[in-house]
């Protein structure tokens, strides 16, 4: 009986076409932001969660205080900062990181950008440290070794017509890094977003040389022995370089945070953003819902009479409420099948568009949870905005609805 007042839902969608189309169009549209939003947010926790699977969460992140990030500090941590850390019990290797903007050009006839120039050491440990914290792998040519003052490694991107100047840059070129000559002797793979893509490497001595005097570090890096606990070195390394620095309680001038903390801080942070965005999409969802509800009304007031047939020929108060709940679950699972396909392919083309800009980690992700969810949050969407008239319907009494005209 259930599966025959179903039947007869879905076929009165069909004698209303036009009304049907523009509620199932109103949630369609709210379904398909849903879909997108969440779509690009699981994907960039799954690009989170493989870069801190790849890292491991054995390091701790040690940086100035008020400039944190890839930006350039005022206050610079020193060698003397590396090399007590270095020495504090659990720490197992310990590397800094040189950043400054520099000037490259191919040629002198070339307009010169200003981008990220990134200072590393030659030691074998806590060069693999670096490597790891940039998430960078060699991608042709050589790692640089001691003694390459003058040879920088570039990032993918320089090789690229087009990316960062109009001609590709090759292994072997000389170019110009702050009007000196240098050699490029490898590039790095492709990192997936564009600033990293453009950065250029040397050696600490190179960066030093090149810009005429001793250069501090805007990160530094170490890497906890096996069996400590990351978080209680973390406290440790602060409180001890705290006293090294001879700085007061509350006035320090640097943060340390486990890798892992850094990775939870930029996850809340993308996780209350998707929240934001996507409580605007569910606006938009709220309001085909009260779409819904207005065509139900409409549909029930139409059908006044044809629910009074069915009254005086047996039909209980139950079955008329299965039929427009039904018909409304239907209109919100239609509508949620076509935004889920709109926002697959909507997803799909705005990955590829990210991608092609150099930003390939924004990857939307598609797991059954989500279509299955969607699908789901739509009919319950589409049941729910028809239950109101679907209780006036069936509350309606034969008699009077067979007088209705």
């Amino acid at each position: 009986m259930n599966s025959d007042l179903i039947i007869h839902s879905v076929k009165s969608l069909f004698t209303r076409k036009t009304r049907s189309f523009l509620t199932v169009l109103s949630i369609l549209i709210g379904i398909m932001a849903i879909f997108t939003l969440i779509s690009f947010g699981l994907g960039l926790s799954k690009y989170v969660t493989e870069i801190s699977t790849e890292m491991g969460v054995d390091k701790l992140v040690i940086q100035p205080k008020s400039f944190g990030g890839i930006s350039i500090p005022e206050k610079q941590m020193s060698q003397d900062d590396v090399d007590f850390i270095a020495n504090v019990k659990g720490v197992r290797d310990v590397t800094g990181l040189m950043i400054q903007s520099a000037k490259i050009q191919p040629d002198e006839d070339t307009k010169p950008k200003y981008l990220f120039l990134m200072g590393f050491t030659t030691e074998k440990e806590e060069k693999e440290i670096f490597l790891e914290l940039m998430t960078v792998d060699l991608y042709s040519g050589r790692m640089l070794k001691k003694g390459d003052k003058l040879k920088v490694i570039l990032g993918y991107n320089y090789q690229l017509p087009n990316k960062i100047f109009e001609k590709s840059i090759r292994l072997g070129e000389k170019i110009l890094v702050n009007d000196v000559q240098v050699e490029v002797v490898g590039f790095f793979e492709s990192v997936g977003n564009p600033q990293d893509d453009s950065n250029i490497y040397m050696t600490y001595e190179g960066v030093e040389e090149l810009l005429g005097e001793e250069q501090g570090y805007e990160w530094i890096m170490a890497r906890v022995e096996p069996g400590e606990d990351p978080k209680a070195l973390s406290e440790k390394v602060f409180e001890k370089l705290r006293k090294f620095k001879d700085q007061e309680k509350g006035k320090e001038d640097f943060f340390v945070q486990t890798f892992q903390e850094q990775i939870e801080m930029f996850t809340n942070i993308m996780r209350v953003l998707n929240a934001v965005l996507v409580m605007i999409a569910l606006v938009s969802v709220f309001v085909s819902g009260i779409n819904i509800m207005n065509t139900m009304y409409t549909s029930v007031l139409e059908r006044t009479k044809d629910i009074g047939i069915m009254k005086a020929i047996g039909a209980k108060n139950s079955d008329i409420l299965i039929i427009f709940v039904a018909e409304a679950g239907v209109l919100g699972l239609i509508g949620g099948i076509a935004g889920i396909l709109v926002g697959y392919g909507i997803s799909s083309l705005a990955g590829f568009a990210v991608a092609q800009a150099g930003y390939s980690f924004l990857k939307p992700a598609f797991p059954l949870v989500l279509i299955i969810g969607s699908l789901l949050f739509a009919t319950i969407t589409g049941a729910g905005a028809g239950m109101a008239p679907a209780i006036q319907a069936s509350k309606q009494e034969a008699a009077e609805s067979l007088r209705y005209e």
